[in-house]
């Protein structure tokens, strides 16, 4: 757990005495880095990470990945790995003392490739990470090479790094800060993160044992084993369970730890007919707060070290690995010349209003937890009465919002609907993922959306429409090539390809029930899956610009962008 080591090699300006130029440096090897390397490899740009560490991180630390990170996983190559190793899991209970309250279903709907959420410890993913970087064959990760100072320039960032043979200099064209929560990288250049701290402290414990309890996520208010407080049930691989203990703010850290401590307090929660050990033990307090901006000229900061939020909700990782999702097309196109610089800038139009809605989430769910004054208490038990009972007060009470993807409603880049649409899948949504069907077999719709622009034409049957597929086939030849892909009404693909152009068939009609698709319904879908426009008729022209402006060819209108 958390102890495997990666060899260290000495780094080539060690050797040369001349120092290093590259297009990017990563630094940071946790989910978010790693992410960002492969995202990188898999966009043709050559990058260094660096590491202080040698291993796999301690603990399991984040464990719940979501539905919406499983999706950029498959993109990235390891999503099978991480699903095959973690625990599926869509449902919840909420216990007050020893009575359930009630039960949710994160995902009740059919119809998706992956699950709500899975669990797994965040060393394994780090580890599925780090062989999949390997694949890729484009990635210089070196282990235990410290950064320790950071200087802008106009057009380089220069770094100096500590290995154990000495420091060395090395310059990029850009630089990717995803070194957690105290981020030396904004220390260094003087950045700060605002935000609240929050006056309480919890106990996590990971227990190996062997248990029967169903895959669920179980929260207690006020439990009979630990009294006016909260405790938080998790299964993870290998049979090991992540239980986190409320113990408030005058608890001595040091003392709550000690496995003496410790084991009684989970042996009175489990009972004495289920022996367990211990893994992994840790007593945190946790702030919610985020820098001003995320884009400093060429460093650009992801994940924790942008922002950090409780975790209750399981909205850290999860919103890391969707930052560097945002930015690292956007960076790509930038670097390649095809894209203006100020397309990075719309990586903090997009992702500063997703941190503050994680925020948001994560400090309200916290409030309702712990609440902090008698006001606050009496509504939070009164709502865990009534919500036995009553429905409408399920809605109200907040054992943690879990990770759902942010919508970019402001953002430049979306080209605004000119005809009514219904459904969720608006400009600026992640893309639903639909089952569909193949010549070769069953597949899935956002197996085919990702890392390019895709346009996405749905015909009810045949191509009856005059020059419909010489249209559909332009879409390639614009100056950022669109990759056409049809999905017709099931059936029908065998006329498409009649006509010369291959086409999916919706199955289950359920691409034309999330996105609201009659036929001549046509979709732009952005590197990162996100909608960039919709029509209800295929103009290629009308394409063309919402391309120009989806890659940031657009005049900015900074003050319309946050309306």
């Amino acid at each position: 757990m958390g102890t495997e080591l990666f060899a260290y090699q000495k780094a080539p300006e060690l050797t040369t005495r001349r120092s290093g130029d590259y297009p990017v440096v990563v630094v940071g090897a946790g989910p978010v880095g790693l992410c960002a390397a492969i995202d990188l490899a898999q966009h043709g740009v050559d990058c260094v990470l660096l590491d202080e560490e040698a291993a796999l991180s301690e603990g399991s630390r984040a464990i719940c990945f979501s539905k919406r990170t499983l999706e950029i996983l498959d993109r990235l190559g390891c999503a099978e790995r991480a699903r095959a190793k973690g625990i599926v899991w869509n449902l919840g209970k909420v216990y007050l003392r020893d009575r359930l309250l009630y039960s949710f279903d994160l995902l009740p709907e059919s119809g998706h490739k992956h699950p709500a959420f899975i669990n797994l410890q965040q060393y394994l993913l780090e580890q599925f990470l780090v062989e999949r970087l390997l694949e890729t064959g484009r990635v210089d990760a070196r282990w235990r090479n410290r950064v320790v100072n950071v200087r802008p320039e106009r057009d380089h960032v220069l770094l100096e790094v500590e290995t154990p043979d000495g420091r060395y200099s090395t310059r990029a064209q850009y630089v990717i800060a995803a070194d957690g929560a105290r981020s030396s990288v904004r220390r260094m250049l003087g950045l700060e993160a605002q935000g609240q701290v929050f006056r309480d402290r919890f106990l996590i414990a990971d227990v190996k044992m062997e248990a029967d309890f169903p895959t669920e996520r179980w929260f207690w208010f006020d439990p009979p084993f630990h009294r006016e407080q909260s405790v938080l049930l998790h299964r993870q691989a290998d049979n090991v369970w992540r239980i986190d203990f409320q113990l408030g703010w005058d608890a001595d850290p040091e003392l709550e730890r000690k496995p003496e401590r410790v084991g009684p307090r989970i042996q009175e929660m489990l009972g004495p007919d289920h022996p367990f050990t211990l893994e992994w033990v840790s007593v945190y307090t946790f702030q919610c707060r985020r820098m001003e901006k995320f884009r400093h000229g060429r460093v650009i900061f992801a994940g924790d070290a942008a922002h950090q939020v409780s975790p209750f909700g399981a909205r850290g990782a999860n919103g890391g690995i969707q930052d560097v999702d945002n930015l690292i097309w956007k960076l790509a196109r930038v670097m390649s010349g095809s894209a203006p610089d100020g397309l990075l800038d719309t990586y903090d139009i997009e992702r500063v209003p997703a941190a503050d809605e994680n925020i948001l989430h994560s400090t309200r769910s916290t409030d309702f937890i712990t609440p902090k004054s008698r006001v606050s208490r009496t509504f939070r038990d009164g709502t865990l009465q009534l919500a036995e009972h009553y429905p409408f007060a399920r809605r109200l009470v907040n054992s943690g919002r879990l990770s759902t993807p942010h919508t970019y409603a402001a953002t430049p880049l979306s080209t605004p609907d000119q005809r009514p649409f219904a459904g969720r899948v608006l400009a600026g949504a992640p893309a639903e993922d639909a089952p569909l069907a193949s010549r070769s077999g069953r597949t899935w719709l956002l197996d085919h959306l990702g890392g390019r622009f895709v346009g996405v034409y749905f015909s009810g049957a045949e191509p009856a429409e005059p020059n419909l597929r010489s249209r559909i086939m332009a879409l390639a030849n614009l100056p950022e090539r669109v990759e056409p892909l049809v999905i017709c009404s099931a059936g029908h693909s065998a006329a498409w390809s009649a006509a010369g152009l291959d086409a999916l068939d919706d199955v289950e009609a359920l691409f034309a029930q999330r996105y609201d698709a009659t036929p001549g319904t046509f979709y732009l879908i952005r590197p990162d899956q996100h909608v960039a426009a919709r029509w209800r008729r295929l103009d290629i022209r009308a394409a063309r610009d919402a391309v120009q402006r989806a890659t940031g060819h657009f005049t900015p209108e900074p003050a319309a962008w946050h309306a």
